[in-house]
């Protein structure tokens, strides 16, 4: 016996979750024993608790046998082994989904009333049960976060089987367990008290995590806009907190965009900071369709540097330092658009980046310059140092140990936040630039 009941659990595992506080995470519990155990934490961390609704599809002659699972906003995964192997039709499919996808919004209206969903989009998402016994539905839940942009997933119970980790492969970034008892049966065999959790008890645990404020750290929500540059409108989202000390513009890399979830981590991370930030497409839909564009650093730096024009117009940054954040292709877009007499760039940070793909810009960049890279990205690692050698300012490498080229370790693109962070602050002077 190791708990009380679900929410003696939730007090346990807040504790063990306690460097998440301040951070910018949402806590999603698992209806319905999971979300008392998920209150607990949420409270604990003043983070935000939401509902994470998973309905298994039921292969139809076999309801039992799961062919995918779906959330809201019309999110779904899809087992396409299982698919093959009953050879489930795609009009079969749809009528499963339209018949579980109604009971999803019956719940979803039952257990937030009137509350929108909790937005995952670049955050740390902290996903909550009340133990995991095969994993099937803790496996669906992650992934159904991850859909909704999620940057990072930590999956977090009470109690599991030894043999959990296996179970749940790689659908969390992280694993967090208080015991994994050898005489594992059933998850309710570790709580004095395991009766059922019913939806009013649900109903009341997010009202009142409703009407309780958030800890500072959250994160100030960013403004949807159009980036005008040159003749182009290009989709954006501005953020600029109260007192901004900088806003960083995002360059993000080839095949990516404005919603690239580590990129929006990072800069939640700068906007605790009191950073400001700007990620926008640096292509049209039209244009990003021609490979050949992505990978055009000229034509890149030249729709950077149009949207930090249109950003120094802005009142909410008027007046405030800019600096560059390049991820893969966008690196050298951010040092090439840096090179040019008159940019004002007060500094530079690139993960995972392209600076060699700068080539002749290098030596004349002015700002200075962070280059972060992962330990077994060794092909980029050796890129970056060439390019360094090139690099007459201010500049530093930095490596983040057995990070990969996405920082998809557990840790690696917190640490990769926490150098950007202190670069962008430690250089976010006001500089002068040219109307």
């Amino acid at each position: 016996m190791f708990f009380m009941d679900r929410r003696d659990a939730g007090r346990q595992l807040a504790k063990r979750l306690e460097r998440f506080a301040g951070e910018h995470v949402v806590v999603l519990g698992l209806p319905r024993g999971g979300v008392p155990v998920a209150a607990e934490v949420a409270e604990a961390l003043g983070a935000p608790l939401d509902v994470l609704l998973v309905r298994k599809l039921g292969v139809p002659v076999q309801p039992e046998l799961g062919m995918g699972a779906i959330g809201e906003g019309g999110v779904r995964v899809i087992n396409e082994d299982v698919m093959r192997t009953v050879r489930v039709s795609a009009d079969a499919l749809a009528r499963v989904e339209e018949q579980d996808r109604a009971v999803l919004e019956s719940r979803a209206r039952r257990y937030r009333g009137e509350r929108e969903p909790a937005g995952l989009e670049g955050r740390t998402v902290v996903v909550v049960d009340d133990g995991v016994a095969t994993g099937s539905t803790a496996r669906a839940a992650c992934r159904i976060a991850r859909a909704r942009g999620a940057a990072r997933i930590v999956l977090a119970v009470p109690v599991a089987p030894q043999d959990w980790t296996a179970r749940l492969g790689a659908d969390a970034d992280e694993l967090i367990c208080l015991h994994t008892p050898e005489d594992f049966r059933a998850i309710g065999q570790f709580y004095l008290d395991f009766s059922q959790t019913d939806d009013d008890e649900v109903v009341t645990c997010l009202a009142d995590a409703a009407d309780r404020p958030t800890k500072p750290g959250s994160g100030p929500e960013g403004l949807e806009t159009e980036v005008r540059a040159g003749t182009l409108v290009l989709r954006g989202q501005l953020t600029v907190p109260e007192d901004a000390t900088g806003v960083v513009v995002f360059a993000h890399g080839s095949g990516s965009s404005r919603r690239s979830p580590r990129n929006r981590f990072v800069a939640a991370g700068l906007n605790r900071a009191g950073l400001g930030t700007l990620l926008f497409d640096l292509l049209t839909d039209d244009e990003a369709e021609d490979r050949a564009n992505v990978f055009d650093t000229a034509l890149l730096a030249g729709r950077l540097a149009d949207a930090t024009d249109w950003l120094r117009r802005q009142a909410r940054a008027e007046g405030l330092p800019v600096g560059y954040f390049g991820a893969s292709t966008g690196a050298a877009a951010a040092l090439s658009a840096a090179a040019e007499p008159g940019s004002g760039i007060a500094a530079i940070v690139s993960r995972g980046g392209r600076p060699d793909l700068a080539g002749p810009r290098l030596p004349v960049v002015m700002a200075p310059t962070l280059l972060i890279v992962g330990g077994h990205d060794r092909q980029v690692l050796d890129l970056n140092r060439k390019a360094q050698s090139r690099l007459h300012c201010e500049n530093r490498l930095a490596v983040v140990p057995d990070a990969t080229h996405l920082f998809e370790e557990p840790g690696a693109l917190e640490q990769v936040t926490q150098l950007a962070r202190d670069w962008f602050t430690d250089h976010m002077a006001p500089v002068s630039h040219m109307a």
